[in-house]
Parts: structure tokens; C-alpha cells; sequence
């Protein structure tokens, strides 16, 4: 069957606004490791009923024994006080995420503080809570859309003066090479994102 045009469009632009926000400065959205993040939010509930089943769909099966041992530890240093449950909490969150992050292959850099989500990864997250992902996918697609526009409009209007001077000439290659790269990521996304814990994609060859 084959996509309509309008599908395949929200499909590629959706891909290009991920794959921009991934390379963004603060590349990996590593929401797992936040205070009001999945991982953190289960191990909260896992902790005050005593059962540790839930949380370990977060780590590898070798981890298993690891993440067992932790929460029993917890489980009994709770008992100790206010100030001991705190600690025990804390010592469990680390060690959770710690070890979830190095089973996706990513850096640990400790916890960090609730709020430090990514937006479209609160979005996504939201998504799935409510069981649709219409307005996640309308919203992504509208402002790809608005950066491919933007790329491709500066590539065509500097290409019209790329002959006048070295100077304009180099406007237009720098304009060529982020239109390119952009249309590059897309393509690259569309064929397989990586997971947030990846390496991440380079945008095809280098011009």
C-alpha cells in the first residue's frame, strides 16, 4: 500500500524536527535520568510497596541481581528514619538510572533536577499518557515544515547572487550545505531513528 503525500510529508518533516533537536548543543534527550522522569517515577512507587518487579523492565537481565540487591538495601535503610528514607531513596534513583543508562550505551552524569525535560520529549511523553499522538505529530510537522521553508528559502535566494563575488558566493554554500544536511537528516531519520541512548547519526557525506 502505498503512503499518501500528505502522510509521507508529516513522516519527513517530523523525522527533520527530531533529528534537529537531537543534534542541538544539549544533543542526548535523556530524560531518564531526571527527578520527574519514567525511570525515577517508577522506582518512587516500586520503593513504597516494597516490590521491585516493576522497575526492572528499565535494565538488562544481567543487571537483574544488581538492581535486586540495591532495592533491598533501600528497602531496609527506609526503616531508619526520615533522613535514612531520603538517603535510600537517593541511593536506589542513582543506582536505577545509573545502571539503565550504561545498558542504552549513554553517559550517567547523576540525577537531574525535576523540570530539565526536553519540551517535545514532555510532549511525547504526554502523548502516550493521553493514547494519541495526533497533536504531537501536527505540531512536529508544522515546524519542520517552517525550518525546511526557511533553509530552502535562503538557499534560493543566495544562489541568485552566488556568481557577483567570493563572498556571496560562500553565503550560498553555507546556505546549500544546511539546506542539504537538513534534507540528508530527514532521510537518514525516516530510515531508522536511533534510540536516545544511541549514537547518534552523522547527515551523510561532507560538502
Amino acid at each position: 500500500m502505498k503512503t499518501a503525500p500528505s502522510s509521507s510529508k508529516q513522516i519527513l518533516t517530523a523525522a527533520a524536527f527530531i533529528l534537529a533537536t537531537l543534534l542541538a548543543p544539549q544533543a542526548v534527550l535523556a530524560h531518564c535520568d531526571t527527578l520527574d522522569g519514567p525511570v525515577v517515577a517508577e522506582a518512587r512507587v516500586a520503593l513504597d510497596q516494597g516490590e521491585v518487579t516493576p522497575v526492572l523492565k528499565w535494565v538488562k537481565a544481567e543487571n537483574e541481581q544488581v538492581i535486586r540487591e540495591a532495592f533491598a538495601h533501600a528497602l531496609a535503610v527506609r526503616k531508619l528514619g526520615p533522613e535514612a528514607r531520603n538517603l535510600a531513596d537517593r541511593y536506589f534513583f542513582e543506582t536505577l538510572v545509573r545502571i539503565h543508562r550504561a545498558g542504552e550505551g549513554a553517559p550517567y552524569t547523576g540525577l537531574k533536577a525535576a523540570g530539565a525535560v526536553e519540551p517535545v520529549v514532555a510532549k511525547a511523553d504526554q502523548a502516550l499518557e493521553q493514547g494519541s499522538v495526533d497533536n504531537l505529530a501536527r505540531a512536529i510537522a508544522a515546524h519542520t515544515e517552517e525550518g525546511i521553508r526557511e533553509r530552502f528559502g535562503r538557499a534560493v535566494e543566495t544562489r541568485k547572487h552566488a556568481q557577483q563575488s567570493v563572498q556571496a558566493g560562500r553565503e550560498f554554500v553555507e546556505a546549500y550545505v544546511s539546506y542539504v544536511h537538513y534534507v540528508e537528516g530527514i532521510a537518514q531519520s525516516v530510515h531508522g531513528a536511533p534510540h536516545h541512548g544511541e549514537a547518534l547519526p552523522t547527515a551523510g557525506h561532507q560538502h
